[in-house]
């Protein structure tokens, strides 16, 4: 069943995207000849028409947009598109260019692509966003089995079912331990894993032996290469990693790191610092030139104090920096030590508006302006907190490899707010060294997107 529905909306899928080539092209028709009718073909026939959809078709089978559709996060379904998009446009202008039948207005093509593109990318955000709520029931699972029942083959058991999106289906384990083979998961012994799967439709084997079953896991890897099965090796690292780990070669030699940090690349720094700039000075220009004022009206007539409020932060490597905000509260001597909380009293009326709508955290487009902050990052603490939290929390202070942001992965999945709540900032921290180690300037976008639809939804948290 499973497979049937995902054949079933990948069809549907090629067949909405056609419609709308076709639909955008027909509209760019009409803007560029300011008629409804095609008789006269105005440059264009019936054999253009069917390569124009030959070539949408096989460009988007190059990019695999239509595979793993339930699997696939929403970032790599984005940059498919994006590349899609772009190859689509490169060999239709090297088509008109090189290919004298084709001979098709550059007025009608610039027309459709202008069309086309934003018709094409919102209707995958809204394919991502209903895809949310069934996305596990969906999915085409690959079954898989896994050697070794210990610790580690369970670990990787609960890795795989808690996270459907990879698109795995454990059936069962295989183990030679007397003890673990009266166990209802485990299937059988070792050498019996390689005829179990190739008499089923089992995709792959994981093997979670520890390192001293050497032997066995050498001779298993190799019936698995002789009868076409796919092998993968876990290799027991929990030991010295609790997380995700980064693997480099050096020659024949593995090397681990704790962590992959892609803004340790130059060029991923420089994407992230061009953002941040257009972005905010888009907000500057277009909100803040006429909000400010407004808001800044608002804040004199609801209580005395200054328009805006700035508080020493932790910032980049631990050094602080003064995080600007509208003043949402009365002055007040606790503002640079307690945390705002549910109805608390020192917020004013106007305040409290502000903090639902994330109105308070405007100013901080300045911040990113002059290179304390950036758009996206782990939200900054006040120093006090820092302090607390680092002798608390394991792995605290590695979100400070990043420059701080106005928002962040945390608080797009709900970690925002007062953190009182047990594991409520452990939870944050972690959401924050995911966004660390997973970075990609589609993830800053998406992120972008994921709060400015909270702040319109408006945010539960917020106080």
């Amino acid at each position: 069943m499973i497979e049937s529905n995902s054949t079933y909306f990948k069809t549907i899928s090629i067949l909405i995207d056609l419609l709308l080539v076709n639909l955008s092209g027909y509209l760019g028709y009409i803007i560029a000849y300011g008629t409804f009718g095609m008789s006269d073909g105005r440059g264009i026939n019936f054999i253009h028409i069917l390569l124009i959809n030959f070539v949408w078709f096989n460009v988007t089978q190059i990019t695999k947009l239509y595979q793993d559709m339930f699997v696939k996060d929403a970032i790599p379904t984005i940059r498919q598109s994006l590349w899609s998009l772009m190859f689509f446009g490169i060999i239709i202008f090297l088509l008109v260019v090189y290919l004298k039948d084709f001979s098709v207005s550059y007025r009608l093509l610039i027309y459709t692509g202008i069309l086309f593109a934003p018709l094409f990318l919102t209707g995958k955000v809204v394919f991502l966003l209903l895809r949310r709520s069934s996305r596990a029931k969906l999915i085409n699972y690959k079954k898989v089995v896994i050697v070794g029942a210990g610790p580690l083959g369970l670990d990787l058991k609960n890795h795989l079912e808690k996270n459907t999106h990879l698109g795995y289906k454990v059936i069962g384990f295989f183990d030679d331990d007397p003890v673990k083979l009266t166990q209802n998961h485990v299937l059988g012994r070792v050498d019996e894993c390689i005829d179990y799967v190739k008499n089923t439709t089992i995709y792959e084997i994981y093997c979670a032996l520890p390192d001293r079953a050497l032997s066995k896991i050498d001779v298993l890897m190799r019936q698995a290469d002789k009868s076409m099965i796919r092998f993968k090796l876990v290799p027991d690292v929990k030991d010295y990693f609790k997380k995700n780990v980064m693997v480099q070669l050096y020659g024949h030699l593995p090397v681990l790191s704790p962590r992959t940090e892609p803004l340790e690349i130059f060029s991923n720094q420089v994407m992230k610092r061009i953002f941040d700039v257009l972005f905010s000075a888009v907000i500057i220009v277009f909100i803040m030139s006429w909000l400010l004022p407004i808001v800044a009206i608002l804040i004199k007539i609801d209580s005395k104090g200054p328009v805006f409020f700035k508080q020493l932060r932790s910032g980049k490597d631990n050094r602080s920096f003064y995080c600007l905000k509208f003043r949402s509260m009365y002055v007040n001597r606790e503002a640079d030590t307690k945390q705002a909380s549910p109805k608390d009293e020192r917020v004013t009326k106007f305040g409290a508006f502000m903090r639902r709508k994330s109105i308070d955290e405007m100013p901080q487009f300045f911040n990113v302006l002059l290179g304390e902050m950036s758009v996206v990052g782990p939200r900054p603490h006040m120093l006090q907190h820092t302090a607390e939290y680092s002798a608390l929390i394991d792995q605290f202070m590695v979100r400070h490899f990043l420059l701080p942001g106005i928002t962040g992965w945390a608080q797009v999945n709900g970690f925002r707010g007062e953190t009182k709540e047990d594991g409520s900032m452990e939870e944050r921290v972690k959401a924050d060294i995911w966004y660390l180690e997973n970075w990609s300037l589609l993830l800053d976008l998406k992120i972008t997107f994921l709060t400015i639809w909270q702040v319109l939804a408006g945010h539960t948290k917020a106080h």
